[in-house]
């Protein structure tokens, strides 16, 4: 039972009456009686709980960033009127707005409630009870109910570089020959005859097919599709560091950096054709995506990706290796996020490496922080001269690291948020045209 401010007005109103027109113990009696049968009558006319039935959909999406409706359907199926209030509870971190709505159906009558929700981070937010509070026709009482109504919104990777998509492909198709000529090179895939011209790689001549033509004609190339490719993210507690200034709201995380940089890679390999796995692993398996491809990838990731979050524990980089290995038989091209450390990668990489590399092409993707080069330039004062020694330590450190990895025949792909998703793309391409990949 819940009563309202009514009730604190009508009982004001009935002590005046008392006080000033019937001051006795009879006046205070018929009062209070009189008080008493308005409530029992508000609760008597009340809707019942049980007739109002709850409905709405089990998943709602949307972009981290963006804004979505959830949806709840209340119906009357009673013969009373409902009238009162709806509270739709979810977590903080959901940001719900409008989620208080005020109820007046008659018998046999459905509304539909919208409450807006604008997600802070990744992942899945579950719903709260929704609470149900039934007035009365005179508004003094009433019930109060929670009912469990089982929603989730999941909060997708914002991938804010897919405006870079459209360049990307298009340069593919260049490569792949749709609008300029074919390529020549090792590791690629014979397309089709053309006529000889001058400047022309003899060594690209067909003298079979040139004998049984009028003209001397060359072969013509384009690189390799249906390659494979597998993406790792490193999700221990490495990926964990933010990278940037903490004045930007939209600077996050090591491990949100390499999902924005998978998910414009992922969408360029499904345009090259490739095959595309993902394996999120820190000391076991985090998320896994694999057999999909072609348009449905990319969505397939951001929702695979979306609840990934940084495990505050050493990753297992040989358990990491061992996974790749059991998942991908053939020759692929293994693309490894993770931090370039001098530390972490003298400890976990080096000596899990050369097992990985002798099977498939290895690339190395890290983020960097643009903080570190910042303080490297800034020298104003005394303070800023340790921070820029420190931090020139530190590049040269990790300058020191790719030449040793790229000695041992393995690509790295270094870059500040907001450029890796783009050089790690124009990498991909790379590899594409040299036929490497």
């Amino acid at each position: 039972m819940v009563v309202t401010g009514r009730l604190a007005t009508a009982g004001a109103v009935v002590a005046l009456f008392v006080v000033f027109v019937m001051p006795t113990w009879l006046g205070v009696a018929m009062m209070t009686s009189a008080l008493a049968a308005a409530v029992l009558i508000d609760m008597g006319s009340v809707a019942r709980p049980h007739d109002v039935s709850l409905s709405r959909e089990p998943l709602t999406v949307v972009r981290l960033g963006r804004s979505a409706e959830v949806e709840l359907v209340v119906l009357n199926s009673g013969t009373r009127t409902v009238r009162g209030t709806l509270w739709d509870d979810w977590p903080d971190s959901a940001r719900a707005a409008h989620r208080a709505h005020r109820l007046d159906l008659a018998h046999n009558t459905r509304t539909r409630l919208h409450t807006t929700l604008t997600p802070t981070y990744r992942g899945d937010r579950a719903a709260g009870p929704v609470t149900l509070r039934l007035i009365g026709p005179l508004g003094i009482a009433g019930r109060q109910t929670r009912r469990l109504v089982p929603a989730r919104v999941r909060a997708l990777p914002p991938f804010r570089s897919e405006h870079l998509m459209q360049s990307k492909v298009k340069r593919l198709q260049h490569l792949e020959g749709r609008n300029v000529a074919n390529l020549r090179g090792q590791g690629t895939e014979f397309d089709s005859f053309r006529e000889y011209v001058p400047g022309d790689d003899v060594r690209s001549i067909d003298w079979r097919a040139t004998a049984r033509a009028s003209d001397v004609l060359v072969r013509t190339w384009r690189p390799e599709r249906n390659r494979h490719m597998l993406m790792l993210l490193d999700t221990g507690r490495v990926s964990a560091g933010r990278v940037g200034s903490p004045e930007h709201i939209d600077d996050g995380t090591r491990l949100d950096a390499s999902i924005e940089a998978a998910l414009l890679l992922g969408g360029l390999a499904a345009a090259a054709g490739d095959s595309v796995d993902l394996l999120a692993f820190d000391r076991k398996v985090r998320a896994e995506v694999r057999g999909v491809g072609g348009k449905g990838l990319q969505l397939k990731l951001m929702h695979a990706m979306a609840g990934i979050s940084p495990a505050l524990v050493d990753t297992d980089s040989a358990g990491m290796v061992r996974a790749t290995i059991q998942r991908t038989r053939r020759r692929s091209l293994v693309v490894w996020f993770t931090s370039l450390d001098g530390a972490a990668v003298q400890e976990n990489l080096l000596p899990v490496l050369p097992v990985l590399a002798q099977r498939h092409r290895v690339l190395i993707v890290s983020v960097t922080d643009p903080e570190i080069a910042a303080a490297a330039a800034r020298r104003d004062t005394l303070a800023d001269l340790y921070l820029a020694a420190t931090a020139e330590t530190i590049l040269a450190e990790r300058a020191l690291v790719q030449d040793s990895l790229r000695r041992k025949g393995i690509a790295v792909v270094s870059a500040p948020p907001d450029r890796l998703p783009e050089a790690l793309a124009d990498e991909y391409l790379e590899l594409k045209q040299s036929g490497t990949m």
